[in-house]
């Protein structure tokens, strides 16, 4: 049984009031809140386990130790990897691509070429502009239409031999577009020898996600945006890969042997995950899991896809509303401006002052802002603790900053 008042229980934060308004969460692909059972865990790591792991023979640094693999190997699950030792310990969505688009630095040289789409979070561009810097190679970029959809021609025209990596988001942070990663994964094993990356930052938290299934050869996502505390997140890459491919930082855990004469690297996942990790934040990213496997991936979507389409509907009766992406598949966004407010942030005060959190601006994908001729736009982002009676407060927030703003 889906229970969504038993849900909300779990979540401390949502009885807090914000200007004498009790709290309206709606922010949730920026970050979302931490259910009681993922922070209890955070606590007892520090009250009772506190201790680094892997490096000591003592009580406190085994438990730790075991804790953390437990971990892994439930992320590994969650994830369907191979092997537990493909699952990598990051700080998050970010820091696994810069990691990948570094360490594919060698295999990369003048005139290649990578391939991105215009639906990316900067941190999906970025690192592929760096390496682009430091190889010679050239990004192709995949249009979108007016409706934020793909134009998978030009990305089937964008294929060839000099195509050595091929990285999109499985689903828009700015406009919740569910992207149809399998198509491209399954042409660019067909046509090409192109390492493929996909970023899950907005996917992990709504869908059942298969990385063996995918075929796809890393998949980086983020624990904050999956009721997990922040500085944690995942990057998965297949074994064989992973094992060719040079390290990413230098230090401590990340070696064999070392010397002055030279160093040798410790085996997977180790090779990636140097000095002293977010030990206790990583633990409570397994109990992040456990959440969400104790609710029910397709429980999650369910309820989530019902309010997007609750939401949108309501939204859509309000003169002057224009939602970017009306017509694609979407999950858990709606991204949205109002006629004759030019600022998304006017609404998005108002909207506080009524204790409703959304998020305005540009949401770090600065292309998709310059297609539409837009500043920004204001987005409304939802999570399995959110409500119907929410989507109408936001409604009628929505329609008061109308009044006040047009």
């Amino acid at each position: 049984m889906f229970d969504i008042q038993e849900i909300r229980s779990q979540f401390s934060i949502l009885d807090r009031e914000v200007n004498g308004k009790p709290l309206v969460y709606l922010d949730n692909a920026a970050t979302s809140q931490k259910p009681n059972s993922v922070l209890e865990v955070c606590h007892a790591y520090y009250t009772e386990l506190n201790a680094n792991v892997h490096r000591g023979i003592h009580t406190l640094s085994q438990l730790a130790t075991e804790e953390m693999e437990l971990s892994r190997r439930k992320i590994q699950k969650f994830i369907n990897a191979e092997h537990d030792f493909e699952v990598i310990f990051t700080k998050g969505t970010t820091e696994g691509l810069n990691l990948i688009a570094y360490i594919l630095t060698q295999k990369l040289q003048k005139d290649d070429e990578i391939i991105i789409s215009y639906l990316e979070h900067h941190s999906n561009i970025v690192p592929w502009q760096l390496l682009c810097e430091r190889t010679g190679a050239k990004l192709r970029v995949i249009p979108i239409d007016e409706n934020g959809i793909l134009q998978m021609q030009y990305f089937d025209e964008f294929l060839s031999e000099k195509t050595k990596v091929v990285s999109v988001n499985q689903v828009s942070n700015a406009l919740g577009i569910v992207n149809p990663v399998e198509e491209i994964i399954a042409k660019t094993r067909k046509n090409t020898d192109a390492y493929i990356v996909i970023d899950g930052a907005q996917s992990a938290p709504h869908f059942n996600i298969d990385v063996q299934k995918m075929d796809c050869d890393f998949f980086v996502f983020s624990g904050h945006k999956m009721y997990a505390p922040m500085g944690t997140g995942v990057l998965y890459g297949k074994r064989e890969i992973l094992e060719a491919l040079p390290p990413f930082h230098g230090g401590g855990e990340m070696i064999a042997t070392c010397s002055f004469d030279g160093t040798t690297y410790a085996g997977l996942p180790f090779k990636y995950e140097a000095g002293t990790p977010n030990v206790g934040g990583n633990i409570a990213l397994g109990a992040a899991v456990d959440f969400m496997n104790k609710v029910g991936h397709q429980n999650i979507q369910n309820h989530e896809n019902a309010l997007l389409e609750y939401a949108q509907r309501q939204l859509l009766e309000i003169e002057g509303l224009k939602v970017y992406g009306e017509k694609a598949k979407r999950t858990g966004v709606v991204s949205f401006n109002l006629e004759g407010v030019g600022i998304s942030s006017d609404v998005g005060m108002i909207l506080d002052k009524m204790g409703i959190a959304v998020r305005t601006g540009h949401h770090c994908t600065q292309p998709i802002m310059d297609f539409f001729n837009i500043a920004g736009t204001v987005r409304a982002s939802f999570a399995v603790y959110n409500t119907f009676e929410e989507i109408d407060l936001l409604v009628e927030g929505v329609k008061k900053a109308q009044r006040m703003l047009a």
